[in-house]
């Protein structure tokens, strides 16, 4: 799905944007934490053949994960204090833009998100027909519910997901995704250094793309729901979806001159 909003690059940029899919270099990123249970089967079905690097950034995990992750052809990077889900991908796209990443993949360890789907996740980027694109669970109806996700999260994510499409002048069928992949440009233009630390990263890295201008799309993705998957609980779901709101806020502040952010200023 494309966001008709966001459109306002050049055709001359756009065409500047694209990068040759055979000379592309995707590279994926895993942000981890107590990953040990479900790392390798998450590695395993990664089409090593589709990508040039796979880093994992561990946020301090106290099981395995890191003693599992160096059995792994990947390489890894891990913090000695926890700085949560957002601080955690800071590290990610750093170290990627410093691999000479042109297009960025955030797969979680937790199996969750299909491996498989990364080319289809890639193809818009290396084509230049977008900077960002969401694998969305609820692009197909029915999808995520009949594969297990929480009503109480389907009905959270479809109510935050219309809040953030007004602000955003977009038509996303899910704005709440883990799964998404960056063109370098986005990244080194986008100032996500300045984001929270925690879950509202990504809201908040979804909304800045929004403004700056770039272009969106979305794939279906297939959601898997079993016991070892990392899951947020309903009293951090509230959190969340309270911060991605005044992320919100604070963007339209921001817009109409009321009260500036440097995380929408270039």
């Amino acid at each position: 799905m494309s966001d008709p909003g966001s459109e306002t690059m050049s055709e001359a940029a756009t065409a500047d944007a694209a990068v040759p899919a055979s000379a592309a270099k995707v590279i994926v990123v895993m942000p981890a934490r107590q990953a040990a249970l479900t790392l390798g089967r998450t590695v395993a079905e990664i089409p090593l053949e589709q990508v040039s690097e796979i880093i994992l950034v561990d946020d301090s995990s106290t099981d395995e994960t890191v003693r599992l992750a160096r059995e792994l052809p990947v390489e890894v990077v891990w913090h000695p204090h926890q700085v949560g889900y957002g601080g955690n991908q800071k590290t990610c796209y750093l170290q990627a833009l410093q691999h000479d990443a042109d297009v960025v993949v955030m797969l979680h360890p937790d199996g969750q998100y299909e491996a498989g789907l990364i080319p289809e996740m890639v193809a818009p980027i290396v084509e230049g027909r977008a900077d960002l694109v969401l694998g969305s669970r609820l692009l197909v109806p029915g999808a995520a519910l009949a594969a297990g996700m929480p009503r109480w999260k389907y009905l959270a994510n479809r109510f935050l997901t219309a809040i953030q499409n007004r602000i955003m002048g977009t038509r996303l069928s899910e704005a709440h995704t883990g799964y998404r992949a960056y063109s370098r440009e986005l990244l080194l233009t986008v100032p996500f250094l300045r984001n929270s630390l925690d879950f509202s990263f990504d809201p908040e890295l979804l909304y800045q793309a929004s403004e700056f201008g770039f272009r969106i799309e979305e794939v279906p993705a297939r959601c898997r729901y079993f016991e070892e998957a990392s899951s947020v609980d309903f009293k951090t779901g509230v959190v969340y979806g309270l911060e991605t709101i005044w992320a919100g806020i604070r963007l339209l502040l921001h817009r109409w001159h009321i009260v500036p952010s440097r995380k929408y200023r270039r």
